[in-house]
């Protein structure tokens, strides 16, 4: 059992962590009530500890891809186990991980799946076809969306729900993917599916070059279309959330949903500049999924 100090300051690392590795799931946090608050930056703490690991980088930022990423995806499952069998990691979002564990009685099975997707992105993965990009985006993403909801107090059987809550995570992975494909591209990352490329015959590594612009608005347009399903399956699942609970959702995917309608918006100046959402607009997001 953590103690009440610890566990005082195993938030305050984890709210230092969301402060400065995203900006709109931290604006989406705070309409939580405050324990739901405190474990979700708990939990987002140890899912950016292992990304920062396997990419190379620091809250998300600077990316260095490492000369043996497979270690580090090794060493995140090695910290992993060590802290839910309750023994001392010496690495704060690890620790985070067990008190959010203790609380909540978040499944394994859904831990295991977020760090498989950390474990295709250590070992080159690219996506086939779009089943491929599917399946990876619920490792990646669908799994943290299932964490969430149970520690939204959905139960770990509730399998109808915990699908709606995998839908939104999927739905955020591909808004995301769509905004960062030259970004990705530029460190070796390619989401996009091969038949796609084939499709325009273009050879990764070059979809940063000014000749594909035309192609890449295309791949963002299909992206987003295939995350609209997603994101409406989850507006369906927040409804069985507790309204606080609801509104955080809501307000995430409508933030989210924003992103991809942007990068479509912009078309082939998509990718010269990084696609944000003001914090006026989240505002405006945020009371539309109020009323």
């Amino acid at each position: 059992m953590i103690q009440r100090a610890e566990r005082e300051s195993l938030v305050a690392e984890a709210e230092r962590i969301i402060r400065h590795g995203s900006t709109s799931f931290r604006f989406a946090s705070r309409l939580f009530d405050q324990p739901t608050r405190e474990r979700a930056w708990l939990l987002y703490a140890w899912c950016r500890a292992c990304d920062d690991l396997t990419d190379g980088q620091v809250l998300g930022h600077g990316a260095v891809p490492p000369a043996d990423p497979a270690a580090r995806v090794a060493l995140a499952r090695t910290l992993t186990d060590r802290a839910l069998s309750g023994e001392p990691t010496g690495e704060r979002a690890f620790d985070a991980l067990a008190l959010v564990v203790e609380e909540c009685a978040i499944p394994r099975r859904f831990i295991d799946d977020h760090l498989q997707g950390f474990a295709l992105d250590a070992a080159g993965w690219r996506p086939g076809t779009q089943a491929d990009l599917l399946l990876y985006c619920y490792h990646v993403a669908g799994a943290v969306g299932c964490m969430m909801a149970v520690i939204m107090g959905v139960a770990p059987d509730d399998e109808e729900t915990l699908r709606h809550a995998a839908d939104l995570g999927m739905a955020f992975q591909l808004a995301n993917i769509a905004r960062d494909i030259v970004e990705d591209d530029g460190v070796g990352r390619i989401y996009i599916p091969a038949d796609w490329l084939a499709e325009k015959e273009i050879v990764p590594g070059t979809l940063g070059e000014a000749r594909h612009r035309a192609d890449l608005a295309g791949f963002a347009q299909r992206l987003a279309a295939l995350a609209a399903p997603y994101e409406a399956s989850a507006r369906i699942g927040a409804e069985r959330l507790p309204r606080r609970s609801r509104w955080a959702v809501l307000s995430a995917a409508n933030i989210y949903g924003d992103i991809s309608r942007k990068v479509i918006a912009r078309g082939e100046r998509a990718w010269d500049s990084r696609t944000v959402i003001s914090k006026w607009a989240k505002l405006a997001h945020v009371a539309r999924a109020l009323r």
